[in-house]
């Protein structure tokens, strides 16, 4: 096999040239192609662009072409993918509201021997978008499900933060509701690993506002809107600032991932030496008082903090009363 180098501004090609020595040729040549296509009834879990249309594998265009029927969660939005490629699959609606009966009327097709591609408006499915319900039922079926790796909005934003990525937790979307948002940024304070939400950017200002709160002024934040599209953005800084940049806006638009920095190592030791000059029942008298909770909720963040189980906790705080 040789490979033929590109001129500079060509994309690399591998050609592959064997010599045909007799049969033992012809049956090397017909594995390769058995190999590089699609083989019985299978749920293809194909990544699309975010949005940017060139943002697709070579494979992932060959599987929309070749399979019985695409699930899309907006058949309009697909459609201008399938036609910027000229792909004329029969497309069929999978979303949110429908995957309930929907879901088992394609893993019903897919017994019966059709392949089916699965896809979302951007991304991998199942990445805060529809495709649990029908994956884990063709699992539950048998049905093979092969994934077609893409465009992910949440790692692309990651990689180009310039926050750590030697851990990281990816939690979906930030809760709409104010509460709920700051239990789970209270959830990150000492968090050793940088975090990554979705948020719509009607609440971006507002979320970053709760970071504040809750995180302090000066937890690094990186706000990557648009990502891949005309307008792409990253605003990196201490969540303070980047809060008045987008303050000082006429309104914010476009997709947004919100990656949240680990917290610094002196903010963590301090919290747990804090936290570890008290008893267990000293410590959850002390947030009790100053966060107006119950002793139920206190005990959760004591063992939190301590790293045990919230049923040790509770042994511990009753040994000491």
């Amino acid at each position: 096999m040789q490979f033929t180098q590109p001129r500079l501004g060509q994309p690399r090609c591998y050609t592959s040239r064997m010599k045909d020595t007799g049969p033992e040729s012809g049956h090397t040549a017909a594995l390769l192609e058995k190999s590089s296509h699609a083989t019985g009834p299978a749920l293809s879990l194909v990544g699309t662009p975010i949005p940017n249309l060139e943002d697709i594998t070579l494979r992932a265009v060959r599987v929309l072409k070749e399979v019985d029927v695409i699930a899309c969660e907006d058949t309009r939005q697909t459609q201008k993918l399938l036609n910027h490629y000229g792909i004329t699959t029969r497309t069929i609606s999978y979303h949110e509201h429908n995957e309930m009966t929907r879901a088992a009327e394609l893993v019903k097709e897919l017994q019966e021997g059709a392949s089916v591609a699965l896809v979302t408006d951007a991304g991998m499915p199942g990445i805060s978008d529809p495709g649990f319900r029908l994956i884990s039922l063709a699992i539950r079926h048998q049905v093979p499900v092969v994934p077609i790796p893409g465009a992910s909005a949440f790692l692309a934003a990651l990689v180009a933060s310039g926050l750590p990525t030697d851990s990281f937790r990816f939690s979906g979307f930030l809760p709409a509701k104010r509460g709920e948002r700051r239990a789970a940024l209270e959830a990150i304070k000492t968090s050793p690993r940088t975090q990554v939400f979705y948020e719509a950017p009607h609440r971006v200002v507002e979320a970053l506002s709760d970071v504040v709160e809750v995180l302090g002024s000066a937890r690094h934040v990186v706000i990557a809107r648009e990502v891949t599209k005309l307008h792409e953005e990253f605003l990196r800084g201490r969540v303070g600032e980047v809060l008045e940049t987008l303050k000082a806006r006429d309104g914010v638009k476009g997709e947004i991932t919100l990656l949240i920095g680990k917290a610094e190592e002196a903010t963590h030791g301090a919290a747990d030496a804090s936290s570890d000059r008290f008893s267990i029942r000293q410590r959850v008298e002390q947030i009790m008082a100053e966060e107006k909770v119950d002793e139920k909720t206190a005990l959760k963040k004591v063992a939190k903090e301590r790293g045990v189980s919230k049923s040790e906790a509770y042994r511990e705080l009753q040994r000491s009363k």
